[in-house]
């Protein structure tokens, strides 16, 4: 399936920027509010192992996306969790394995490529909020709009998140869009961004 393989690439373009992050910087704000750095982190690897734990044919149990403690390597816990959330998204798909994800409306099951969809996009907009956290987000802003068919399919799945009172209210995983640039050509992970409620200007 494509949409696993750009899935694989929006991991390692996100990988890539929490291998930047040292222990000093984990208590930094990032624009998830009220979330450190060590925060966002935890909740990553939680989303990875229990995405994984669902390709893998777990019921809607959600217990297995807890937060997960990050250790002594939290790069290192951050790759390997999404690499094998990765690889497992692949057997799910020689399986023809739908998932169970608790989360998220009433917990499926999901078709697979929804499921992808949805991890695809928190992987690109927490790999954002990494990068902002770091005060590196141009570069990785840049790096998401310069793969063609990966912001297209980030724009096509965050399009289709409800923007309703009740889907955004607080404690919800997104707040209500903010008014978005031009849809075309650069800026179109900017415009990703504002229309789940990131403001694309943030600075700690």
């Amino acid at each position: 399936m494509k949409l696993i393989e750009l899935h694989a690439r929006s991991m390692e373009s996100a990988a890539d920027v929490v291998d930047a992050v040292r222990p000093g910087q984990l208590d930094l704000p990032t624009p998830c509010a009220g979330w450190t750095l060590r925060r966002l982190l935890e909740h990553c690897v939680g989303q990875h192992r229990g995405f994984a734990a669902a390709a893998r044919g777990a019921g809607p149990d959600l217990a297995l996306f807890a937060d997960a403690p990050l250790g002594d390597d939290p790069a290192g816990a951050f790759r390997r969790t999404g690499f094998d959330l990765t690889a497992a998204f692949r057997e799910a798909d020689a399986a023809g394995r739908s998932l169970w994800l608790p989360e998220i409306r009433d917990g499926g099951p999901f078709p697979l490529a929804q499921a992808v969809g949805f991890h695809l996009l928190d992987t690109l907009v927490h790999g954002w909020d990494v990068a902002a956290a770091l005060g590196t987000r141009e570069g990785f802003v840049a790096a998401v709009d310069g793969d063609e068919e990966l912001v297209a399919a980030l724009l096509a799945v965050t399009e289709s998140v409800p923007d309703t009172p009740e889907a955004r209210a607080p404690g919800r995983a997104f707040r209500p869009g903010l008014p978005p640039g031009p849809g075309a050509g650069p800026g179109r992970f900017e415009r990703a961004l504002a229309l789940l409620g990131r403001d694309p200007a943030w600075k700690a």
